[in-house]
């Protein structure tokens, strides 16, 4: 049971880390006596949730904070981790951005931004890391997806097809990597209660109850489990796998209400 496993010899490195997601992939781990890498960029907040969390779990807390959305981000981070001596066990690519905008109202820098963040560096970031962990014959990679790489929904065209990519490159990457013993898993959640979406509390609260959105602390506990159980993919929540083939057979029409209800008023 990786309940009972000894994590206190492994070092994490969590992108995007102040906030939501991955603060919560944070503080499990810390929960698990995990040392701690995190990135951001947002500094004071990011320095802020590192020292509450050294505080309140007694785990070594380093913080770093970068753009993760430039081509050199990647090589940069890695290259941090290795002056600083930081054996990185674990990885969780969790860094990303969401957008609702058609594609043509969409400014062409927020396209190469999201573009960067979701595809260059998490495949970036996975291949440098991936080589120690092969080399060492040992470690863990968790990409996020999203349930929405099955739903190409107006309005979100740039978002799903970036989070497709990371699905169909992180299954890939879980079997080119089995051998060496690294273990590979992608999250592919549906809503999650945090600020990705620019929710007021009370919706997020309102969308708990009504079982639309996942409480983050849920989300990653599953993620988690699923990471060092070796499941390559996951999709939390009985619902939202009920949800894929539905949105396969969806009607253009209903696609059409959606432009038309969210996008052109």
């Amino acid at each position: 049971m990786t309940r009972n496993k000894d994590f206190s010899s492994y070092t994490a490195l969590v992108t995007g880390a102040s906030s939501g997601i991955g603060l919560e992939f944070a503080r499990q781990l810390a929960a698990r006596k995990v040392k701690l890498v995190l990135v951001s960029i947002d500094r004071e907040e990011l320095e802020q949730q590192a020292e509450a969390i050294h505080a309140e779990f007694g785990v070594p807390v380093e913080t770093r904070c970068m753009d993760l959305a430039r081509q050199e981000s990647a090589d940069e981070l890695y290259r941090y981790c290795r002056e600083k001596g930081k054996t990185v066990d674990i990885l969780i690519n969790n860094a990303g951005i969401f957008s609702l905008r058609k594609i043509t109202d969409t400014d062409p820098e927020k396209i190469e931004t999201m573009l960067q963040l979701h595809i260059g560096t998490v495949t970036r970031l996975s291949r440098l890391f991936a080589n120690d962990m092969c080399n060492r014959r040992c470690g863990y990679i968790l990409n996020m997806s999203s349930l929405s790489c099955w739903t190409p929904y107006p309005g979100i065209a740039l978002y799903t097809a970036t989070k497709a990519y990371i699905r169909v490159f992180t299954r890939a990457l879980a079997y080119e990597l089995h051998d060496y013993g690294v273990k590979v898993t992608v999250v592919c959640p549906g809503g999650v209660a945090t600020g990705l979406y620019g929710l007021p509390p009370r919706l997020l609260k309102l969308g708990v109850r009504l079982g639309v959105l996942m409480p983050p602390q849920k989300m990653v506990r599953k993620s988690l489990n699923a990471l060092f159980r070796g499941k390559k993919q996951l999709i939390p929540g009985l619902f939202n796998r009920f949800l894929i083939p539905l949105a396969a057979i969806m009607p253009t029409r209903i696609r059409l209400i959606v432009k038309h209800r969210m996008l052109d008023e």
